[in-house]
């Protein structure tokens, strides 16, 4: 337990009981460190008001996603599910925000990543078959707030490369949130999730990252899930993604013409699991739980 002579958790320099020691009431504790983190790492923390929000956009993301888990078949195309995200998000009051997000605009409403796509796939014609994996990543905006999550696919019996990839990037993301609490460096994020793939024999992408979310789609802080160096304290009221995109083979990822789709350079199966995160004042709460 962090002594009130020890240097605060925040990363101020100043001792814990001259900053973030409790003496203040929680309103003016929130407060004074909300208007720290916007001076000093652009990054907003969250009201009590907006967690409400975002909460309520998550659990949507999360609903339309288990949905569109269980309607994965043999045989059904992901333009299909597309489809159905758009009326899950339609009844919803919701609009998709992947939708003509970008530049070039993302022409649909979730991405659908299959077997060597890393991320950002687009739903098409192609129907499922047997021995796919496929990444469904649903982002809606409810009321103005953001939520953003995903899930791995399997379609009937698959290959050992491929579930390989899929048991570890759940096992990085969990193993990442368990240590998600006040206090904690961005950088410990990247060093759990790192240490796991290799462990297991698998690489990290490392050109895409997990991001702040809630107010808009894409925020500050950053979230590498590789080896890093960002020192910015975890903080109450900070809301991100944590997304670990895990390959067979090597890290790195090529494009496709879209400017979009981002697979393997080598071919080898990827996968990915994806949770929105709150830090709460003790720890943290997962957010896309359905």
């Amino acid at each position: 337990m962090i002594g009130r002579n020890d240097n605060c958790w925040c990363g101020s320099g100043k001792k814990f009981k001259k900053c973030h020691a409790p003496n203040l009431s929680p309103g003016l504790e929130a407060e004074r460190l909300r208007d720290q983190y916007a001076r000093q790492y652009q990054i907003h923390l969250k009201t009590d008001e907006e967690i409400q929000g975002i909460r309520a956009a998550c659990q949507l993301a999360a609903q339309i996603l288990k949905r569109l888990v269980e309607e994965a078949k043999e045989g059904l195309t992901t333009n299909a599910l597309d489809q159905l995200a758009r009326q899950l998000h339609q009844e919803a009051g919701a609009i998709p925000a992947p939708l003509n997000y970008g530049s070039p605009p993302y022409p649909k409403s979730i991405c659908t990543s299959l077997n060597e796509v890393i991320c950002h796939g687009f739903p098409d014609d192609t129907p499922l078959k047997k021995g796919d994996i496929l990444n469904i990543d649903v982002s809606p905006m409810l009321n103005g707030f953001y939520g953003d999550c995903s899930a791995m696919a399997c379609i009937g019996e698959i290959s050992q490369e491929k579930a390989l990839v899929v048991d570890v990037s759940k096992e990085c993301l969990y193993r990442a949130l368990a240590i998600c609490r006040p206090g904690v460096l961005v950088q410990e994020i990247g060093d759990v999730i790192e240490a796991y793939a290799r462990e297991k024999g698998c690489s990290v992408v490392h050109q895409f990252v997990g991001h702040g979310v809630g107010i808009e789609f894409h925020e500050l802080p950053q979230i590498p899930h590789c080896y890093n160096d960002i020192k910015i304290p975890l903080a109450p009221g900070m809301i991100f993604t944590i997304e670990p995109m895990i390959n067979a083979g090597k890290p790195e990822a090529v494009f496709d013409a879209n400017q979009w789709t981002a697979r393997t350079i080598d071919g080898k199966a990827s996968a990915q699991w994806e949770h929105t995160v709150l830090i709460t004042a003790t720890g943290h709460e997962i957010l896309t739980i359905a």
